[in-house]
């Protein structure tokens, strides 16, 4: 199921992208996507954007109005989270070191609103598809994988998106995502030996920063403009 939503998403983009069809669909911009995440996860007990990660994909821009633009991509995307040894002296094996890669493979839909062809903000949502997981406690691997459970393999984010123009067709990006519903359920226990433990739930939380090569955006803007 997640290589046919994939190669599906792959053949529509590269359909709007390259192929110059007559009529109405000549509106359509295609979007080349690089980015870097800076990414934590809410509730695993480990504080801070420390993780990076990469985020590439292609997308496409459909205008429905002057300055309005709805948005769909297909985007590789990689989350978790990190923190280093905190106690490196001691010889046992609770050095406090964790590190945890979560990479997803994601379809971002957004609402855009273009001011004076310069800034551009927007909202929406994305499910992502777990494609792979691991996990580090104390620098040794522990048994998560995308497979057994441990991790939800659905992450449904709503995402905040603010747009600069830089150059003709190049644009940087900052995207906020944040999951809507739990990504793990955890216990953790007190390493004092006391025997107290407590639940956490667990959420995804992303600060991207992107480039977007925009594709077609002049001639998209010439068309819509003689649209009647």
């Amino acid at each position: 199921m997640l290589k046919k939503l994939f190669r599906w998403n792959i053949l529509v983009l590269i359909i709007l992208f390259f192929i110059n069809l007559k009529g109405h669909s000549q509106i359509i911009k295609g979007q080349l996507i690089a980015g870097l995440n800076m990414t934590q996860v809410d509730g695993d007990e480990v504080y801070g954007y420390k993780k990076p990660g990469l985020q590439l994909g292609l997308g496409a821009m459909i205008p429905f109005g002057d300055k309005w633009d709805l948005s769909i991509e297909t985007i590789y995307n990689e989350k978790g989270a990190k923190q280093k040894a905190q106690y490196p002296m001691l010889a046992d094996s609770t050095n406090g070191a964790y590190n945890l890669y979560l990479n997803y493979l994601e379809v971002p839909v957004l609402v855009h609103f273009t001011d004076k062809d310069l800034i551009t903000v927007g909202t929406g949502f994305s499910w992502g598809r777990l494609i792979s997981a691991r996990e580090y406690e104390h620098d040794r691997q522990t048994n998560t994988n995308a497979q057994n459970g441990i991790y939800k393999p659905n992450d449904f984010n709503v995402l905040i998106d603010l747009r600069l123009r830089l150059y003709k067709q190049l644009k940087f990006n900052f995207r906020y995502a944040y999951s809507m519903a739990k990504i793990r359920t955890r216990e953790y226990s007190n390493n004092t030996g006391s025997g107290s433990t407590w639940t956490r739930k667990q959420y995804n939380n992303t600060l991207t920063f992107r480039l977007v090569y925009m594709i077609n955006e002049t001639k998209s803007d010439q068309n819509l403009r003689q649209l009647p």
